[in-house]
């Protein structure tokens, strides 16, 4: 194999790895969620991250000029307090496989925003897959209960985790804008810095300081396994991956985060998902490989994930 070829394969090695930890951060979450709220949870997951990061913050200077700094700040403004808290906030009120499973839009949600924002056309197929995308949400939606009880998935959670999904669309197309100046890791490190010192002012002046105390062993691991393997090692990863082989290929691979999200929830904790659930779950799946291997619209490649 050539070193090319090499480095293609190392490329979607990175990509599938990524994806499928990204999997694993709403089973560690719903952990630590035993313990604590969702907010705290979240800043803890990102300290962990920082910690992981300080590395890369003391050998790679930023670079950025004041508009991008700008940029940058509203980047991590929708990327990390406004999209993370959302989300977890409806992984407290929904369960792991759904959450997971929810997820599986994200490949149509930026399909939608690259048709709206960057004037992108999608083909035929692709808005077959985006009808049926949103048919299986949908069905995992309303196949949940409206009770809030412990272990019960909620239509109120399984919205707010599409909600964070669609907010996160404007973290990806600004992180895009960032990085056709700057490498990935600039990018990454600094918006996930900034990200991180917001939800250090806004986490305890709305919720109090977070819990110490009492944490068992089995939460602080959770909290540092979703902050070190689940956001950094994750987005590093991806990113380094993007710049090996072409994002429309890659794309797919986005796919492995529902597929390991649901499968933890129902096999390691015990989750039962009904039939509309596993329906919808298939559609959304298949609506995501369909877009991202038959449509001739290339989203992927003009909407890096970061």
């Amino acid at each position: 194999m050539d070193v090319s070829g090499k480095s293609r394969m190392l490329g979607f090695g990175a990509c599938a790895v990524a994806s499928s930890l990204w999997g694993c951060g709403f089973f560690f979450g719903k952990i630590a969620l035993v313990e604590m709220g969702y907010a705290h949870m979240v800043l803890y997951r990102f300290l962990f991250a920082m910690v992981a990061l300080v590395p890369l913050l003391a050998t790679h200077r930023p670079g950025l000029n004041r508009r991008e700094w700008g940029v940058l700040l509203a980047a991590s403004f929708f990327g990390v307090p406004l999209q993370f808290l959302l989300q977890f906030h409806g992984l407290s009120l929904t369960t792991v496989s759904h959450a997971a499973l929810m997820v599986g839009t994200m490949p149509v949600i930026l399909a939608v925003g690259a048709a709206v924002f960057a004037h992108e056309r999608m083909d035929a197929i692709g808005w077959a897959a985006l009808a049926g995308s949103t048919t299986g949400a949908a069905l995992i939606a309303l196949g949940g209960t409206h009770r809030t009880g412990a272990g019960e998935a909620t239509l109120g959670g399984d919205l707010l985790v599409v909600v964070s999904l669609v907010i996160a669309l404007f973290w990806i197309l600004l992180n895009k804008q960032l990085m056709e100046r700057h490498s990935a890791v600039v990018v990454t490190a600094y918006g996930l810095l900034l990200g991180t010192l917001m939800l250090m002012v806004w986490v305890p002046a709305q919720y109090g300081l977070p819990p110490v105390a009492g944490v068992s062993l089995k939460a602080w691991a959770a909290l540092a396994a979703s902050g070190v393997l689940c956001t950094t090692t994750t987005t590093l990863l991806w990113n380094w991956g993007m710049t090996q082989v072409p994002a429309s290929q890659a794309g797919v691979l986005l796919n492995m985060e529902p597929l390991i999200g649901s499968l933890l929830g129902v096999f390691v904790l015990g989750e039962r998902l009904g039939p509309s659930a596993w329906m919808g779950g298939g559609l959304i799946l298949a609506a995501a490989v369909t877009l991202t291997t038959r449509s001739k619209t290339r989203v992927r490649e003009q909407l890096p994930v970061t």
